[in-house]
C-alpha cells in the first residue's frame, strides 16, 4: 500500500506531517510544534507513532518533541551536527545517510540556509519531501543563518528530485508568498492561476500544502532564477543564478 500522508495544523500557522506505512505500521511525524495536536491526530487515525523527524532547531518546530516522545515512546531523529540545539536524539543522522522506514527509505538532504544544519527528509519510494522551512510553497525560508549561496544550493538540490515529489513545508505562508511572487513574475499565467486557487483554499479554511515539485518549479520564483522575464524585471540579465536568488530573497524580506 502507498504511504499515507496527513497534514496537521499546529499553533497559528505551522504544520506537522504524519506519514504511515500500512504494510509495516511504521508511523512518523515531521516536526512537532504542538504535541497535543499531533497526539489528537494520531488517536483519531488509530496509528502508533514510531519516529519523530526533526528538520531544524527553531522552537516552533521542536517545541512539542519531548512531550510527544514521552507520550508515545517514538524515536527522535535529527542532524548529528546540530544536536546541541535539538531535543535529545535517539537516531543521529547526517546528510547523505539513508534510514529505513517500513517499506521505504529516507534520504537525508542538507538544506542549510534558513538555519545551518537544517535537513530535509526524502522518501525515495513515495516521493515525499519533508522540507521544513527550506523549500516552501511559492517561497523559501528567510536566511537567519545561512548565505544566499547556501540556500540557492539547497534549493537546487531539492529541485533535482522527481517532479511528482510532494513538498511538505512547515507553514501556511502561501497567500503572502503568492502576492510576492506576482511582484517579480507578474506575467506567469501558471502563477496567476495558482494564486487564485490558493485564495479559494484559504477562504474555505483548507491547507495549501502539500504541493508538488512540478508546481513549484513552474511558479516559485526562488526556483526560477534563470527565467528571462524575472531577470529582465530585476535588471539582472547577465547575473549569476545565485545573485538573482539573493536579490529575490532581499526583495521578499522587504515586501
Amino acid at each position: 500500500m502507498p504511504l499515507e500522508l496527513v497534514t496537521v495544523p499546529c499553533l497559528s500557522d505551522n504544520y506537522a506531517y504524519i506519514l504511515h506505512d500500512a504494510d509495516s505500521g511504521a508511523t512518523a511525524v515531521a516536526d512537532v510544534p504542538d504535541a497535543m495536536a499531533v497526539e489528537a491526530a494520531l488517536k483519531n487515525l488509530g496509528w502508533t507513532l514510531s519516529h519523530i523527524l526533526v528538520t531544524h532547531h527553531h522552537d516552533d518546530h521542536i517545541g512539542g518533541v519531548d512531550a510527544l516522545r514521552a507520550a508515545t515512546g517514538a524515536k527522535v531523529v535529527g542532524n548529528a551536527a546540530d544536536a546541541s540545539r535539538l531535543p535529545r536524539l535517539d537516531i543521529s543522522v547526517s546528510p547523505g545517510d539513508r534510514l529505513e522506514f517500513g517499506t521505504d527509505t529516507l534520504e537525508i538532504l542538507d538544506v542549510s540556509g534558513h538555519t545551518i544544519g537544517h535537513i530535509a527528509y526524502f522518501f525515495g519510494n513515495a516521493h515525499v519531501l519533508l522540507s521544513g522551512d527550506s523549500l516552501m510553497a511559492l517561497g523559501c525560508g528567510r536566511l537567519f543563518e545561512g548565505t544566499p549561496a547556501q540556500m540557492h544550493a539547497s534549493l537546487t538540490r531539492m529541485a533535482a528530485l522527481p517532479d511528482d515529489t510532494k513538498i511538505c513545508s512547515g507553514h501556511e505562508y502561501t497567500q503572502a508568498n503568492a502576492r510576492f511572487a506576482l511582484s517579480v513574475h507578474p506575467d506567469n499565467a501558471a502563477l496567476k492561476a495558482r494564486a487564485e486557487k490558493v485564495n479559494l483554499l484559504r477562504k474555505d479554511g483548507h491547507p495549501t500544502v502539500p504541493t508538488t515539485l512540478a508546481e513549484e518549479k513552474a511558479t516559485n520564483p526562488f526556483l526560477r532564477t534563470d527565467d528571462p522575464a524575472i531577470r529582465r524585471l530585476l535588471g539582472m540579465e547577465s547575473a549569476t543564478n545565485t545573485e538573482v536568488f539573493a536579490e529575490i530573497r532581499a526583495r521578499k524580506d522587504r515586501f
